[in-house]
């Protein structure tokens, strides 16, 4: 019996041992970025021989991998990486999650990569996230949301109080009388949300015809802007216009106002140019919409890094292109159909 037990102890300290090393070795290979791999779109990676052929391995970190938007991001990154011969991978939470971004984000830092290009998150872990990336060297290029607490390298994407202010610009120019404005934004504590509300108060701020009734969040969906719309509609009877300060906002908007039969009576101005969007532009139901260039975001933030790595000085904000579309704009030439060109 004696035997046995000290058999059986001994089995089990094997065991132990056996465990420990494969969740050392298998926790090892998920948290490191293959430096031999080709990205697929947001699966994962697959064997590549001949990675070493490349310049520069950058990594794209997205807000959420299947959006219309990010995809058009990833598109003019993917353009500009072939161009270079950069391997870029594109690697994110498939919805809108902190907590999942800043673990890819720390996941790219650890697999030593040469660059990151990441939407800015306002969080005090982002920053240390990006101090950490820069002691090891690894330069951060936010892109669409700027992060300029932190210690990022470049800002690439929309000036996004500018976008708010022409949005409010646009409401001045496009109607007379009174209006009541209701705004719908993605997220109450999205910085790039937060300018895009910021400018278009400071426009309108001196029109004393225009006054702002509340301000709703639909969390970057567009069932979340449907019901922000009918809520507002319910509360504010008074509301005659809308704004929406991401790319869902202005579809939703426009469904709820169209189902009450409100249109007569209702200015809607929206947000990036979605097929629905123009759809809606066409018909009316849509004033006016903002147009961000996400593919010329993609194609410099990869360009930005390619400089950075080359030891380069750059000024800190780099701008994309940003204007208003109405009716009388469609169609509209491909380049801003495709959210910008190459260079």
């Amino acid at each position: 019996m004696r035997y046995f037990r000290r058999f059986l102890y001994f089995s089990t300290f094997l065991v132990f041992i056996f465990t420990s090393i494969l969740t050392l070795y298998y926790g090892k290979e998920t948290f490191h970025f293959e430096t031999g791999t080709v990205p697929t779109q947001a699966q994962g990676t697959v064997p590549n021989t001949h990675h070493n052929n490349y310049q520069h391995h950058f990594v794209l970190i997205p807000e959420e991998l299947d959006n219309d938007y990010w995809r058009l991001v990833e598109q003019g990154a993917r353009d500009a990486a072939k161009f270079h011969n950069v391997y870029l991978e594109y690697l994110g939470p498939k919805q809108a999650n902190t907590a999942e971004h800043l673990k890819t984000i720390d996941m790219a830092i650890a697999g030593r990569v040469d660059g990151i290009i990441t939407q800015g998150i306002g969080e005090e872990q982002f920053n240390h996230l990006v101090t950490k990336a820069k002691e090891k060297s690894i330069p951060i290029v936010t892109i669409d949301t700027d992060a300029p607490e932190s210690e990022r390298a470049v800002y690439v994407g929309t000036d996004n109080y500018y976008s708010g202010f022409i949005a409010g610009k646009a409401i001045i120019n496009d109607t007379t009388g009174r209006q009541h404005v209701a705004i719908v934004t993605g997220r109450h504590d999205a910085p790039h949300q937060k300018l895009r509300v910021q400018g278009f108060m400071d426009a309108i701020a001196t029109e004393k015809r225009i006054s702002v009734l509340t301000v709703e969040e639909s969390n970057i969906t567009e069932i979340g802007a449907s019901e922000a719309a009918h809520k507002i509609l319910k509360q504010y009877p008074s509301v005659t216009a809308f704004y929406g300060t991401s790319a869902l906002d202005g579809i939703g908007i426009a469904k709820v106002v169209s189902n009450l039969k409100a249109e007569d009576n209702i200015y809607i101005i929206g947000f990036d140019i979605l097929s629905e969007t123009l759809e809606y532009i066409e018909n009316g139901l849509i004033e006016a919409t903002v147009v961000q260039f996400p593919y010329q975001m993609g194609y410099e933030s990869v360009e930005r890094l390619i400089q950075l790595n080359e030891g380069k000085e750059l000024q800190p904000l780099q701008h994309t292109d940003t204007k208003i579309v109405h009716k009388e704009d469609l169609p509209l030439d491909p380049a801003t159909m495709s959210g910008g060109q190459q260079p």
